[in-house]
């Protein structure tokens, strides 16, 4: 891996920053990409991006993923053996007040993404998908090999377009594309909207925490570390044709194409209401909730089925919700001063 060069797109993002720290730490040369948007706080973006900075091997740019122009200049002048594709306009509730912004970065930008690949002849393209194309399933855990024909939110019917356009791309122009289904990422370092990072601010600081269907939800909470080693080891595992599917029973997670698809998930779903006493415990202050009913877009449990993912690279997700709180919480108490 060490000769390769990679692009990582997300590179200021919370999982994109620590998958590019990983890559270089292996002296892997990685290229970041990112548009530094506002959408959440874009000092916790710089802040992320300085500490790649300060390594060798990391070369930025500042791209917005949906420009056509610049994005085929990137590829240009630059051909990479592999894409870490983990750029993306996050969050199921704002895709309720700002859907454009998600056809643009999750759509536009991601056949961007595909046609720089398909120019390039890139041999592996690895790109985030989320849990949360499982939409009104019921039974769990989910399988990959699940049918994702009703998302609750135009997020998550972005991210099942993506993995069909990828699947459109590993058919026609044979490029190895590999869909990794996140399963509610946490950690230090991690996106200020999500919430936990929400929970923590709000009961150090004594104020309300808004708990939606009176905490009766379960999360699969999936710690940082165990979702970048999963990636860091599909680097060196391009997907390949299944030898077996048969298009009489077409298999969903794989294809007659180099395509596949991997939950990566803890395999453990949490209660919500486990989780803010955790976090109570850790903070050493009681959450004054808000209880609220379901809101739109929002999904009972997930649970993660990862036994493909454990067959293909050896490696599945284990880090209990009580020691990456921890260290949520120390690295929150450090970086804001608390």
């Amino acid at each position: 891996m060490s000769q390769k060069k990679v692009l990582v797109t997300g590179a200021a993002g919370f999982v994109g920053s620590y998958v590019s720290q990983a890559l270089l730490q292996r002296g892997t040369k990685v290229i970041g990409l990112d548009n530094l948007n506002s959408y959440y706080d874009p000092a916790l973006k710089q802040a992320r991006l300085n500490r790649l900075q300060s390594l060798n091997g990391f070369h930025f740019n500042k791209i917005d993923l949906a420009d056509r122009m610049a994005m085929e200049s990137l590829f240009e002048r630059d051909p990479f053996d592999v894409v870490v594709h983990l750029g993306a306009q996050a969050g199921v509730r704002y895709s309720l007040e700002n859907p454009h912004a998600y056809a643009e970065s999750n759509l536009t930008g991601f056949l961007n993404i595909l046609e720089g690949c398909r120019k390039q002849k890139c041999g592996n393209l690895i790109y985030a998908s989320s849990s949360s194309v499982y939409g009104l399933n019921k039974k769990t855990p989910f399988a990959v090999g699940d049918s994702v024909d009703h998302p609750v939110s135009l997020y998550a019917a972005t991210k099942k377009a993506n993995e069909l356009m990828a699947h459109s791309y590993s058919h026609l122009y044979r490029i190895p594309t590999t869909g990794l289904r996140f399963f509610t990422v946490y950690g230090p370092w991690g996106r200020p909207d999500m919430a936990y990072f929400n929970f923590t601010k709000a009961i150090l600081k004594g104020e309300p925490i808004k708990v939606f269907n009176y905490g009766q939800m379960k999360r699969d909470f999936t710690y940082i570390d165990d979702i970048v080693e999963g990636i860091v080891r599909l680097v060196d595992h391009p997907a390949a044709v299944n030898p077996n599917w048969n298009g009489l029973v077409p298999a969903n997670d794989s294809s007659s194409a180099p395509y596949r698809l991997y939950n990566i998930g803890n395999r453990s779903p949490v209660e919500l209401l486990h989780f803010i006493q955790t976090l109570e415990t850790l903070l050493g202050k009681k959450a004054v909730m808000e209880m609220l009913p379901m809101q739109p877009g929002d999904v009972l449990e997930t649970v993660a089925d990862v036994q493909a993912l454990e067959e293909a690279v050896g490696f599945s997700p284990q880090t209990p919700i009580e020691v990456g709180l921890e260290k949520f919480v120390k690295w929150y108490r450090d970086f804001y001063s608390v």
